[in-house]
């Protein structure tokens, strides 16, 4: 009989030792409002193509005359998310009803430098800027003698820098009022229940006024997150840059001024989403009849701009969404990142979340590989999930649910 000899060192249980079942780590909660009905703001300077932009996006008919303020109260707006997922769903089952996702954008008069102390129309717009939940933070590269600049001459990297501090020197303002005020209680007054909110924003202070960071630059813990979200300061909200070219520059893909904003970029907001795009393009685009657009963008190896710009900004809102499917509707379900079955079954009814029972959740590639739910139940990927599922970007899911009397299949 041949046996094995192993040395201590070599037995299997050293080499592999029983696994330890790995404990999960709990997700940090996102920084920021809760809930769905986030809205995505345009700041920038004056005159640098805010409400062109903004026109653009929302198909609508915001002022956007050639001179400062023109944009004195914010247009608000909601736009469909474009989305391929939702495309399918509709072609597949043909229904009565089709509702897509919205980002829900504000256009935001301009700012000028010296806004944070009232300077313009600062406290205003400030006062706007802190009603939004993300931020496109546009910025003008493009020459026109018949376009005015509010400093004089284009040069984005400026007009970016002062946007970035008007914003900064708000927020220091607001966190030496409040570390002051909870001073006086947590550490003169000795209440110790104020005193990790008086420890956790004299830390975010440091990095806001001494650092000059952004406060989304910081990797912070639960309970300091969970002390932001009682502030909502402006460095937190997460920001898109978005630089405005001239349809000539957009269409070659060349501007001076690109290669310094990504250095400026790295170096102040490390990790944010630069986006080049045209207004004029774009405008010009939606004066066009379809088959004349799609023919202009084959001549010219471009495309619009418009849906990164829109997806990119849903995502920076820490938003997503289900599916539900059917001939009478297919509908995408706005969620926050991190919602639970029943949370996500309240989005349509809140007799959903009381009564959850289950969510039979189908993933999106499956049923478009496969072809039908039949197909995806066969192939053994159709799931039930209970309360504690963590909704997927995506998912098509039936919510079963107690309505008191019995069960009720709700394939909605």
């Amino acid at each position: 009989m041949l046996g094995l000899a192993w040395s201590r060192a070599e037995r299997p249980s050293d080499i592999m030792p029983p696994k330890k079942k790995a404990a999960e780590a709990k997700p940090l909660p996102l920084i920021g409002r809760v809930g769905t009905s986030l809205k995505c703001g345009i700041v920038g300077l004056p005159n640098v193509g805010k409400s062109t932009f903004f026109n653009v996006l929302t198909k609508s008919q915001a002022a956007a005359e050639n001179f400062p303020f023109c944009t004195i109260d914010p247009n608000e707006s909601r736009v469909p998310v474009p989305d391929e997922r939702y495309d399918f769903l509709c072609e597949y089952f043909k229904p009565a009803s089709k509702i897509p996702a919205f980002l829900h954008v504000t256009d935001i008069a301009g700012l000028v430098e010296g806004a944070n102390e009232g300077k313009g129309l600062g406290n205003a717009f400030l006062s706007h800027i802190s009603a939004c939940d993300a931020l496109f933070h546009l910025s003008r590269a493009f020459e026109d003698d018949d376009v005015t600049h509010v400093e004089g001459d284009v040069n984005p990297v400026r007009d970016l820098s002062i946007i970035f501090e008007e914003l900064r020197l708000k927020d220091e303002s607001i966190l030496d009022q409040r570390v002051t005020e909870l001073e006086k209680k947590a550490v003169r007054g000795g209440d110790k229940k104020l005193k990790p909110e008086f420890e956790a924003l004299a830390k975010v202070q440091k990095h806001v006024k001494e650092d000059k960071r952004p406060v989304r630059q910081i990797e912070w813990n639960s309970l300091e997150i969970e002390i932001l979200n009682k502030h909502l300061l402006f460095t937190a909200k997460p920001m898109i840059y978005l630089v405005n070219l001239s349809e000539r520059d957009y269409i070659r893909k060349k501007n001076k001024w690109l290669m310094k904003i990504k250095e400026w970029v790295d170096e102040h907001d490390s990790g944010a989403t630069i986006i080049p795009f045209s207004a004029a393009f774009e405008i010009k685009l939606l004066d066009m009849e379809e088959a004349e657009r799609k023919a202009y963008l084959e001549e010219h190896k471009v495309t619009s701009a418009l849906d990164k710009i829109i997806t990119t900004g849903y995502k920076a809102l820490q938003l997503m969404y289900f599916f539900t499917c059917g001939k009478d509707e297919v509908r995408a379900w706005t969620i926050q990142k991190g919602t639970k079955a029943p949370q996500a079954a309240g989005k349509i009814h809140t007799d959903f979340e009381k009564g959850f029972i289950m969510a039979e959740v189908m993933k999106y590639d499956d049923f478009k590989e496969l072809g039908s739910e039949s197909d995806v139940k066969a192939a053994g990927k159709y799931r039930q999930q209970g309360r504690n599922y963590i909704v997927e970007d995506g998912d098509i899911i039936h919510f079963k649910f107690n309505a008191g009397a019995g069960l009720t299949d709700k394939k909605k």
